[in-house]
């Protein structure tokens, strides 16, 4: 539930872009704390790696990896209408954001 200047509970989603000095943070204690947390989808960037992995809540409460469509494209399962085709983000130079909006048919 959204507070004045707080989320009680888990999020939906939690986007982590790691770092050399974050990955294993990343991969091991946060990974954790969202999972008990509730945080329903859970995604890990890895730019050095160029490695993209997205997690989701199964109905036991455990991450399960989500795999990308044959197509490139991740589709969130918490945020409907939400796709992202994944070499965007390792892309350079990185497409301008007014493309991505337009491929997500948020403007003209």
């Amino acid at each position: 539930m959204l507070k004045n200047n707080y989320l009680d509970g888990g999020a939906d989603l939690a986007i982590e872009v790691s770092s050399p000095d974050s990955r294993t943070r990343d991969r091991r204690d946060k990974y954790h704390e969202y999972q008990q947390a509730g945080v329903r989808e859970y995604w890990i960037l890895d730019p050095i790696r160029k490695q993209a992995d997205f997690f989701q809540l199964d109905s036991e409460g455990i991450y399960t990896l989500v795999t990308v469509g044959a197509d490139g494209v991740f589709r969130s399962h918490v945020l409907e209408g939400l796709w992202l085709r994944v070499d965007w983000l390792w892309q350079e130079p990185l497409l301008p954001l007014m493309s991505i909006l337009k491929q997500w048919g948020l403007v003209r």
